[in-house]
């Protein structure tokens, strides 16, 4: 399958070095609007560049990675999915839920696979713990708390952390909850960014809540959650991929098979294209998360 990435920065550069390697997959072209960037990328992983994103169709592309600052998602994910290519989006879906709806009624009219990149649904300690749930280990769910927390990245100009870095626990504790939020609360406010830089949120799911804290001044990358549960408790470490379970006789350290989630993510969306099937993260789904995120901006 023929496939590329439009935005080749930090994230990009990851999406097209595991399609370079892919099983399956040709990495027929990149996009980015830094030629000398373009053609950098390009280079190391043996494919076409260009600075329009546009004449990646001319290369008979059938899959795109779109990596590009959130304003554009819908203006470059339209173009492909009008041209009959599947997209996978990075999160959030879009900067608001007009165009995020615009987006998903064009994938269902054009009958075009769309794909939220809600990367740690991938991560093998969140499948772990999701499975540990529906097992009945910790009992019912009772608080989710995560910490995502870091310094400051100069690349994010176009929302805040609301929208950048909450959407991805606030899809989690939707995912493990298999609920949506009854009520939202939020604290957040600016030190350094011109939009919010630190925040914490409060989710209920009527039986069960989730406390989530983002910042980007915290001097050191921090990733963890901790779930609640009224029979135990699990520690998670998103980096690290380690899970550590407790209850009142015995502790548990599962065993988890380290692997790249955005790797487990690009094969599930090209697998989902071959075999016919819906995305885990749906644009549906993406929707749901930026929803509550725009809402948490309404809460404070």
């Amino acid at each position: 399958m023929k496939v590329g990435v439009v935005g080749v920065g930090n994230m990009g550069q990851n999406h097209a070095r595991v399609y370079s390697g892919m099983n399956g997959c040709e990495l027929a072209g990149i996009a980015d609007s830094d030629v000398v960037r373009a053609e950098k990328i390009a280079q190391t992983y043996g494919t076409k560049a260009f600075t329009d994103y546009k004449d990646l169709i001319n290369e008979g592309i059938e899959a795109v990675s779109i990596v590009v600052p959130t304003v554009l998602h819908k203006q470059v994910a339209s173009f492909f999915i009008k041209n009959g290519v599947d997209c996978l989006v990075e999160k959030p879906i879009a900067p608001n839920l007009e165009e995020g709806k615009e987006l998903v009624a064009l994938a269902k009219d054009k009958q075009r696979k769309l794909m939220i990149g809600q990367i740690e649904r991938f991560n093998p300690v969140v499948q772990k713990a999701k499975s540990i749930i529906e097992e009945g280990v910790l009992g019912d769910i009772l608080i989710i708390s995560t910490r995502r927390v870091g310094p400051y990245s100069p690349r994010i100009n176009d929302i805040g952390i609301i929208v950048d870095l909450a959407t991805h626990d606030i899809d989690v504790a939707r995912y493990l909850t298999g609920r949506e939020p009854q009520k939202i609360y939020s604290k957040y406010g600016s030190i350094k960014h011109f939009k919010e830089d630190h925040a914490i949120l409060l989710l209920d799911f009527g039986g069960s809540a989730a406390c989530i804290e983002v910042n980007w001044f915290t001097p050191h990358k921090v990733r963890t959650a901790v779930i609640t549960g009224t029979k135990g408790i699990a520690y998670l470490d998103y980096i690290d991929q380690n899970l550590t379970v407790y209850n009142s006789e015995w502790k548990m350290e599962p065993k988890i098979e380290k692997e790249e989630p955005l790797r487990r993510e690009l094969e599930h969306f090209i697998g989902c294209i071959t075999n016919g099937k819906e995305p885990l993260v749906t644009g549906e789904e993406g929707l749901k998360t930026l929803e509550v995120a725009l809402k948490s901006l309404q809460a404070c």
